[in-house]
């Protein structure tokens, strides 16, 4: 069973070119599963599976206290497995084909008000090129509300400041060309004349944008760090993720009037139902200003 996860991986790797944080969902998702067959079904060979067992080791998730949102990634993640099997002839029928898909409670993004973004994006000091690097990022990440972990693939050669834009690569390897503010230009220009050259390495000579102090790539991890310390420091209380500057940037475009379409194509959204969750931020947002100021609220 582990050789056929094997297989599969490489399959979403090589042939589908899946981003790399979605084929280790997977992989986690299916290391569970088949961890489940041997252990609890006593199960050591994937033609033995049946639909009753796919479904007992959903109810083994939900009583671990798993959400309806990780159920359904795993569902996901057990038909594409399955099916991939019954495609490559290791298996003679797909269990996984009648499992419905748990209804799931659509949780609106944490985002930070105009002034909240302001006091985080001014916090960083740039008296060093630790402040020049994180000012530049955090920047970077409100002007055009990339990924995070786009943010971190970028190379120098990503960037053109005097074009205005910055061009990622995003799910399923897609490119796409993002416009920079001249805030973002101004402190990405300092960073990149001031700053970078004291972070690289002559062990390393890596390309990225963005370093850290062994002069390699910074990673998800450093930067999740370096974010959730400026947001203590600069006496931000609300709960922050890695997308948070994401989710203001999309939510502060609509609220002053930005074409959804226009936002879907810098998010990098392949369906627009998933940038049209900002719309119901938007309107949160505007009962909550309502609620608080209109005098017979």
């Amino acid at each position: 069973m582990d050789d056929q996860l094997k297989d599969f991986i490489h399959y979403l790797l090589v042939e589908k070119g899946l981003a790399k944080n979605t084929i280790v969902s997977y992989e986690r998702d299916l290391k569970s599963y088949l961890k489940y067959l041997r252990s609890e079904e006593k199960i050591s060979s994937l033609e033995n599976v049946q639909r009753m067992q796919i479904v007992q080791f959903l109810g083994f998730l939900k009583k671990q206290g798993k959400s309806s949102k990780t159920l359904a990634r795993h569902i996901a993640s057990l038909r594409a497995f399955h099916q991939f099997l019954l495609r490559e002839k290791a298996v003679g029928h797909d269990p996984s084909v009648h499992i419905e898909t748990p209804q799931m409670e659509r949780s609106l993004p944490k985002v930070l008000n105009m002034q909240e973004v302001e006091t985080l994006l001014d916090f960083p000091e740039i008296k060093d090129h630790f402040g020049l690097r994180d000012k530049a990022m955090l920047e970077l990440l409100y002007a055009t509300g990339i990924r995070v972990s786009e943010l971190i693939g970028l190379n120098i050669g990503d960037v053109h400041l005097t074009m205005g834009f910055v061009r990622c690569i995003g799910k399923g390897n897609k490119e796409r060309i993002v416009p920079i503010g001249r805030t973002a230009s101004e402190a990405l220009e300092r960073y990149l004349n001031e700053g970078r050259r004291k972070f690289v390495s002559k062990k390393y000579k890596d390309e990225a944008l963005f370093l850290n102090h062994h002069g390699k790539r910074l990673s998800r991890q450093g930067f999740w760090k370096i974010l959730k310390r400026l947001a203590q420091e600069a006496g931000i209380e609300k709960e922050l993720t890695p997308h948070t500057l994401r989710h203001s940037f999309a939510t502060h475009l609509l609220e002053n009037g930005a074409d959804l379409r226009a936002v879907q194509e810098m998010l990098g959204h392949a369906d627009i139902s998933t940038t049209q969750i900002y719309t119901h931020v938007t309107k949160t947002r505007l009962k909550d200003v309502y609620s608080q100021y209109h005098p017979r609220a």
